[in-house]
């Protein structure tokens, strides 16, 4: 593996995660949502 393609395979490491934690926060948010309007809170 070239130190180049070393490199992008880090920088897309890190924008998974940071994806990964935007859709969890996107997931936490809309199941809170849901809860609210059923009025089961």
């Amino acid at each position: 593996m070239r130190v180049n393609q070393a490199e992008q395979l880090k920088e897309l490491e890190t924008e998974n995660t940071r994806l990964k934690r935007l859709v969890a926060d996107l997931s936490l948010d809309n199941a809170i949502l849901k809860e609210v309007s059923l009025g089961s809170f």
